[in-house]
């Protein structure tokens, strides 16, 4: 069974950090790029960075994100890590983790095979 699971999200003021992690069971998680999206009420799931399958060498950023996030791999725990500082108020939302199989780069939510149930990250200000 295919399953990813996010984790590590929370409620933090401007300017704080949090880490979250998607941890991929039922398969080998280097065959697969990863996305993290973020959806907030009412609005579509909008793509946030994605890292390549195997070692993850090459990451993509949306523009708001780029100086602040960083997304990158651990095979060891078969998971996509999205490392999260000097938050602000527009990052408030559900950030969901989704894979896709042996393809670069994919920055629409139609794009990607699997998806986790997401976690929720609340910025105050």
């Amino acid at each position: 069974q295919v399953e990813l699971v996010e984790s590590g999200g929370g409620l933090v003021q401007t300017g704080g950090s949090l880490r979250l992690t998607c941890v991929a069971s039922g398969r080998i998680l280097t065959n697969y790029s990863m996305g993290w999206f973020r959806q907030s009420p009412g609005n579509e799931r909008e793509f946030v960075a994605a890292v390549g399958w195997r070692d993850g060498a090459r990451t993509r950023y949306a523009d708001s994100v780029r100086s602040r996030f960083v997304i990158c791999r651990d095979n060891a725990l078969n998971a996509a890590i999205l490392q999260m500082d000097n938050l602000e108020p527009e990052n408030t939302g559900d950030y969901y983790c989704g894979d896709r199989l042996r393809v670069w780069f994919v920055n629409l939510p139609d794009g990607y095979d699997h998806w986790g149930r997401g976690t929720r990250v609340t910025v105050s200000s």
